[in-house]
């Protein structure tokens, strides 16, 4: 049996980059593999691949080494490594990897399995330093124009997605998805949104899908100085949040009167459309509610804001909606804003009913809100 350390693992080893994943193919039978790593475990449906230790091995796509190196997705992904530490390379690797190009590996990368289409995009994502040539555009949309996006199974399209959201620079997924006109039939909410202006000057200068890709990107950065914000659910909140100005009447741009009701809908539909937990769809419909209520907190009167402190935190979306906030206005994360919300809803949750209003049904409730809009109104939050 011969073993090969393959794709991103060897190409982040010549780039000097720490390797997340270790992936090798095997040439031989499954019962030698077994023989060899007794633990490993089956995994997959459609080819003999196995798991040990976090290690995954799976069958090659040719006869020969250099044979699956041109069955991969991208030039820069078909690499390999024998166990002598020999290295094997598809004819274009070195060159695409020196220029920080993404490439397909063949005419047929995206036709062997159509989720490429959405790979290239995760790894500008991913490798922000890289860009996308013209050939991975075209193969791009011809494989959307072929319709092969159209039968992709929704958790694998989804996991995508997710991988995404932990990236440094996640909007780029949206902008090549566009630029290769990729976004339908999975993003259709945001087809088009190049076109669409996201707003009056001077606040906007940008299109809607620009505007979400920044927030996106901005969302990565700040939840360094949110530590308690679950990235991922963070940088969905930016995807999420203007999703209601793609259907904004044209005649009204830029403006985008009640663009936050509808991109509600529109969030739900996307994460159920891309299989996505209960939790990201929650705080997508959340941040399309939210944002432009959160952005004038300084204006709102106690109950308003008790409202909506009292459904985040049970939702556990506070840090989150924060980031989204910051992200959406680019707001510094040490603003006055963010510190009145955490000292409001601490004061909030300071509250206790006393024991005789206790039990009372609605009534306890109707109670516990007015004593904690009493709370913030005499409290000092000042903006």
């Amino acid at each position: 049996m011969r073993l090969y350390l393959a794709g991103g693992a060897v190409r982040d080893m010549l780039l000097g980059r720490p390797a997340a994943d270790r992936d090798f193919v095997y040439f031989g039978e499954e019962a030698e593999l077994l023989q060899r790593f007794p633990d490993a475990k089956r995994a997959g449906k459609s080819f003999s691949i196995f798991i040990h230790r976090g290690m995954e091995f799976a069958p090659p796509r040719g006869a020969t080494i250099h044979e699956d190196l041109l069955r991969r997705d991208l030039t820069v992904n078909a690499l390999a490594m024998d166990e002598d530490g020999r290295l094997y390379l598809h004819p274009r690797a070195a060159e695409d990897l020196a220029n920080q190009v993404l490439r397909p590996a063949s005419d047929r990368s995206f036709t062997d399995d159509p989720l490429r289409v959405f790979r290239g995009p995760r790894f500008l994502a991913k490798h922000p330093d890289f860009s996308a040539h013209p050939e991975l555009v075209s193969a791009m949309r011809q494989a959307a124009e072929d319709g092969l996006l159209d039968g992709l199974d929704a958790e694998r399209v989804g996991a995508e997605v997710i991988k995404t959201l932990n990236a440094p620079r996640p909007g780029n997924f949206l902008r090549l998805l566009a630029k290769a006109h990729c976004l339908e039939p999975w993003f259709p909410e945001l087809a088009g949104t190049d076109d669409i202006p996201a707003g009056p000057l001077p606040f906007h200068d940008e299109s809607v899908l620009e505007h979400t890709a920044q927030c996106m990107d901005r969302a990565a950065s700040l939840c360094a100085f949110f530590p308690q914000a679950e990235v991922p659910t963070a940088v969905w909140m930016s995807l999420c949040h203007d999703l209601g100005k793609a259907s904004t009447d044209p005649e009204l741009w830029p403006k985008h009167y009640g663009h936050e009701g509808r991109g509600e809908e529109s969030a739900a539909a996307l994460a159920d459309r891309l299989r996505l937990s209960n939790r990201l769809r929650k705080a997508g419909t959340v941040a399309s509610a939210r944002h432009m209520t959160m952005a004038r907190y300084a204006s709102l009167r106690p109950g308003t804001r008790v409202d909506m402190l009292d459904a985040l935190h049970r939702d556990r979306l506070v840090e989150e909606m924060l980031v989204t906030a910051a992200a959406d206005g680019d707001i510094p994360p040490d603003a006055a804003l963010f510190t009145a919300v955490r000292q409001d809803l601490s004061r909030m949750l300071a509250v206790h009913l006393p024991s005789e209003d206790q039990g009372k049904g609605p009534e306890s409730g109707e109670k516990l809100r007015s004593l904690r809009c009493q709370a913030l109104a005499e409290s000092d939050s000042s903006l």
